[in-house]
């Protein structure tokens, strides 16, 4: 199968970053997560904290640039992809803060269809906060019930990554999308 499309999610602080940089060191093609650049971009027009100033607009260019990664990893000639996040986590993110959000988000994540979806588990061990990430680990929690449920809710059935080192998690990844 070609050009299969493989996101790697979870919650705040579960190690996605870590695991998409071990995952390119192994040779492999990935897509990064984009939030951060978003919220430095609306910092550059005078938006200190974009998604808490204007919910809405940080989660439709979020929409915007993951529907461009899920576009550009089509182009790719190889046999999958990795991409730190999905569509489906910006619905998550806005049913959680219970935002309103209008139906092209639903119709965005339903006619993009990836292949197969990594879930990391919360991991308080690992959790760290920083400028970017200001929830706290109970928030992370329940961030990731929502990543859950959601991605369920557009049929997908994620497999949950073992709590264990970057290789380790990194080399169980590889090994089921051998399978």
């Amino acid at each position: 199968m070609k050009n299969r499309k493989i996101v790697i999610t979870g919650g705040p602080g579960t190690g996605k970053s870590s695991i998409v940089h071990q995952l390119e060191a192994k040779g492999e093609k990935c897509l990064h997560e984009i939030s951060r650049q978003v919220t430095l971009e609306a910092k550059k027009d005078g938006i200190d904290q974009l998604f808490l100033e204007k919910p809405l607009l940080f989660s439709e260019k979020l929409l915007e640039g993951r529907l461009n990664q899920f576009e550009e990893a089509s182009q790719y000639e190889s046999d999958h992809i990795f991409i730190d996040r999905g569509l489906p986590d910006v619905v998550a993110y806005m049913d959680y803060f219970n935002t309103a959000y209008p139906p092209i988000f639903h119709r965005t994540c339903e006619e993009n269809r990836y292949d197969l979806i990594f879930i990391l588990p919360p991991w308080k061990e690992i959790y760290t906060s920083d400028n970017e990430r200001y929830e706290t680990f109970e928030e992370a929690l329940k961030i990731s019930s929502y990543l859950y449920s959601t991605y369920r809710r557009y049929g997908y059935d994620p497999i949950e990554v073992p709590k264990l080192s970057v290789e380790d998690r990194t080399n169980f990844i590889l090994n089921k999308i051998q399978k």
